[in-house]
């Protein structure tokens, strides 16, 4: 199994300086945040790209993932969505996903990577039907690209967004029916929102093209806590792993640890090994 560990943890510090840790902690792989004050994609240039390409190439650090789910250089945690109200702001949303996907491309040298996203947003009184409509069409203004470049793209399910169930995104998934759309599969939120974890890997794994993990208390209240210190079941979240082998990253994602990130790296990779063995 391949572990690594996503930067926006990191936001006290660089993109670099959160690279460079990531890689002494032990962790093969990095996901990097598309947004600020990490790779936001007006803010790497071709000269950037190729030093953090080559700072990841001596690190013999692999880019697990493209995370481009929030967007705090134009909004916050969530806006501008892909089912705003205003279209200029649906655009906004369509040209940063446009952006990160070549950002992700040229960093990864062509090969094939992932970029997971915001699954719609929240709904507020926009009916449900017109925010699926929104969020569709702008993926479907994003996915030729995608294409093109050899990027998936993801839908995250998230509790209190437009798609926020297991069955939700696959539902999705159907009817768009794109090769390069797919599932990130973050199973704290699906714990979050009651589903079992290790049920949704198995019931989604052909949908599934990356999985974030966290820890979250036994209240199920969406909070990301370090692995092992919540009330998540990890041997039967591993069989499950195993049972449907699955070959691809596995990323913790621990953003609210902003003021500790590397302790909170270190003690999640840790808790991690013997699971991964």
């Amino acid at each position: 199994m391949n572990l690594a560990f996503s930067t926006n943890a990191y936001k006290k510090t660089t993109l670099e300086a959160a690279i460079d840790s990531i890689a002494a902690i032990g962790y093969t792989g990095v996901e990097l945040m598309a947004d600020i004050p990490h790779a936001y994609p007006p803010d790497m240039p071709p000269d950037r790209i190729a030093r953090i390409r080559t700072q990841l190439a001596r690190h013999k650090l692999a880019l697990s993932n493209v995370n481009a789910f929030t967007l705090f250089a134009q909004g916050d945690t969530y806006h501008p969505t892909w089912i705003e109200n205003d279209p200029a702001l649906i655009q906004q949303r369509i040209t940063h996903t446009q952006n990160a996907i070549r950002m992700t491309a040229a960093i990864n040298n062509n090969q094939p990577a992932t970029i997971s996203l915001q699954p719609g947003g929240p709904l507020g009184s926009i009916p449900r039907d017109v925010a699926l409509t929104r969020y569709e069409e702008g993926l479907r203004a994003c996915l030729p690209l995608a294409q093109q470049l050899n990027i998936t793209l993801m839908v995250e399910p998230e509790p209190g967004l437009l798609i926020q169930y297991s069955h939700e995104c696959t539902d999705f998934l159907a009817h768009v029916n794109h090769p390069n759309l797919k599932m990130n599969c973050d199973l704290g939120h699906f714990y979050c929102v009651g589903e079992d974890p290790a049920a949704v890997l198995r019931t989604c794994a052909p949908h599934i093209a990356h999985i974030h993990l966290e820890d979250i208390p036994e209240s199920r209240v969406h909070q990301h806590h370090i692995p092992g210190d919540g009330a998540m079941d990890w041997p039967a979240i591993f069989s499950a792993i195993r049972d449907i082998y699955y070959k691809g990253w596995i990323t913790v994602e621990l953003y609210p640890y902003e003021t500790t990130a590397e302790q909170a790296a270190q003690k999640a990779f840790a808790y991690l090994q013997p699971f991964l063995k």
